[in-house]
């Protein structure tokens, strides 16, 4: 297994063998903590080099995993992938960025001409039915518009979305 940039993130399928992955990590210096039930001191483990091991069995167990993830452990777990709320955490892990990971350039992101306007008058300070108007939009075509800027921008609300942009836009 090769070094990787940030913490590994390996989702193995439910009958994967998790103890090969496991020992090859730990030999490259990670330690490893089985389940997803992280001390709350320190919030950021990214330090200490943690990698979290097991089984996401329900929805709950993979808010937890990523919970881990997110507070900068790897993950080495099994699940399977059939099961209704397994795609959406493996979306939801795929958002997560690792906290060395170099911030996207607002040119390099896949927002549309029309989101960006629609970004730009949320950032103004106008709600979205009134940046819908104004834009001469429907209501639903201007929360489906922030909906994907949302997802392209790897946020979950709208006001992340709006801050995320602005922040992207002042650097650009």
């Amino acid at each position: 297994m090769s070094q990787t940039l940030g913490p590994p993130r390996l989702v193995l399928p439910a009958d994967g063998d998790t103890a090969t992955a496991v020992h090859d990590l730990v030999r490259q210096g990670w330690r490893a903590h089985q389940g997803f039930d992280l001390p709350t001191e320190p919030w950021d483990v990214g330090p200490h080099r943690i990698v979290v091991v097991g089984t996401i069995s329900d929805a709950g167990t993979a808010q937890a995993a990523l919970l881990c993830v997110v507070r900068g452990a790897g993950l080495v777990a099994t699940l399977d992938r059939t099961v209704g709320w397994a795609a959406a955490f493996l979306a939801d892990l795929g958002r997560v960025r690792p906290a060395d990971a170099p911030t996207p350039a607002l040119d390099e992101l896949a927002l549309s001409d029309e989101q960006r306007a629609l970004l730009d008058l949320l950032a103004e300070g106008h709600s979205i039915a009134q940046a819908a108007r104004r834009l001469y939009l429907s209501l639903r075509t201007a929360n489906r518009r922030v909906a994907q800027a949302r997802a392209v921008l790897g946020v979950a609300t709208t006001r992340e979305a709006v801050l995320a942009y602005v922040r992207l836009r002042e650097t650009s």
